[in-house]
């Protein structure tokens, strides 16, 4: 018999992105008032498996909500976009991206895996090729947040292009625009855009689901001290920090940050910086925002998409919209 699977893979980054991107953010987030840095450097192999855990806690409904309305409506998805590629941003894992190769028919389907991780991009594109031998994929590894370039696909059939998880709300309000707008031009008249955010809840809630009992979140954000002193040659206490969560109103965001138990002064070798910081004074690490489904059309529309079906789990507060190009 022969066989049809196909993978592929393009690598857009030079070998020193990482680290030229972890220095810049670093040294700027760290040296400003309030001290602000990027989510990204939580992700290294033990921060993934960190974050794993997150997700099965009974705290953070995000991801079981995600999981369950596809479990409702992939099938739906498939039949409204008749999609023969599939372009998946953050794709990670692809756990539940399996749920809408399944509902399209993997046989002959385009699948375009995007991540920053090069390790995540071959462990779950081996297992996807094993598991769909019809599939052909093609693993792209790039940062998604500049403009986008995907490889060259089939021309015959519409692209369903996936952004899931609630990654959108890891872009501050200004930056969403631009990011969505980026996604709406590289949408043919044919494609669609499906699109996962978490929405408002109980402010208890929501706050729970970042600062939960077991303490797992709190040693997820504290993991990011650990990457820093291993990167960076820095001299970070994780016990001279405390891991605390905040919900802001007016940004309408979750923010977790670590909190200084005193003050300290810490040395950042590779930047030859040195950090100061006063007892109690806030560092923020993650910033998520939470949509309502009425903003969210607002900000899709702001951004020339429109959309076609919004599906919303309203008791776990989270939604899948499904949107053209306006």
């Amino acid at each position: 018999m022969t066989n049809t699977r196909a993978y592929g893979y393009t690598d857009t980054l030079e070998a020193e992105h990482y680290d030229r991107a972890l220095r810049a953010d670093i040294s700027d987030g760290l040296s400003r008032t309030p001290k602000s840095t990027a989510p990204t450097w939580f992700y290294d192999a033990r921060g993934s498996e960190l974050f794993e855990e997150i997700t099965q806690l009974p705290e953070y409904p995000l991801w079981r909500a995600e999981l369950g309305l596809l479990q409702l409506h992939s099938r739906d998805i498939a039949t409204r976009t008749g999609a023969r590629s599939l372009v998946e941003l953050g794709s990670g894992s692809s756990t539940k991206t399996k749920l809408i190769i399944e509902a399209l028919g993997p046989t002959g389907l385009h699948y375009v895996p995007v991540d920053v991780s090069a390790d995540a991009l071959h462990q779950a594109g081996a297992q996807l090729v094993r598991d769909y031998p019809g599939i052909h994929l093609h693993a792209l590894r790039t940062d998604f947040t500049a403009p986008l370039v995907l490889p060259e696909l089939p021309e015959a059939g519409p692209r369903l292009v996936a952004f899931l998880g609630s990654t959108l709300g890891n872009f501050r309000r200004p930056a969403r625009g631009p990011f969505l707008r980026g996604l709406r031009d590289i949408l043919r008249p044919q494609d669609f855009l499906l699109i996962g955010a978490d929405l408002v809840k109980d402010e208890q809630e929501m706050i729970a689901a970042y600062d939960d009992a077991q303490g797992v979140t709190a040693e997820f954000d504290k993991h990011l001290l650990y990457v820093l002193n291993r990167e960076l040659d820095a001299d970070f206490d994780p016990d001279a920090f405390e891991h605390v969560a905040v919900w802001n109103a007016t940004e309408s965001h979750i923010e977790m940050r670590l909190r200084s138990r005193a003050e300290q002064l810490v040395k950042i070798r590779e930047l030859d910086l040195a950090v100061q910081f006063e007892r109690g004074e806030e560092w923020i690490t993650e910033r998520s925002a939470k949509f309502t489904t009425e903003g969210l059309r607002e900000e899709m529309a702001g951004a020339g998409l429109r959309t076609e079906q919004l599906w919303a789990d309203s008791e776990a507060g989270f939604a899948l919209m499904l949107a053209t190009a306006g």
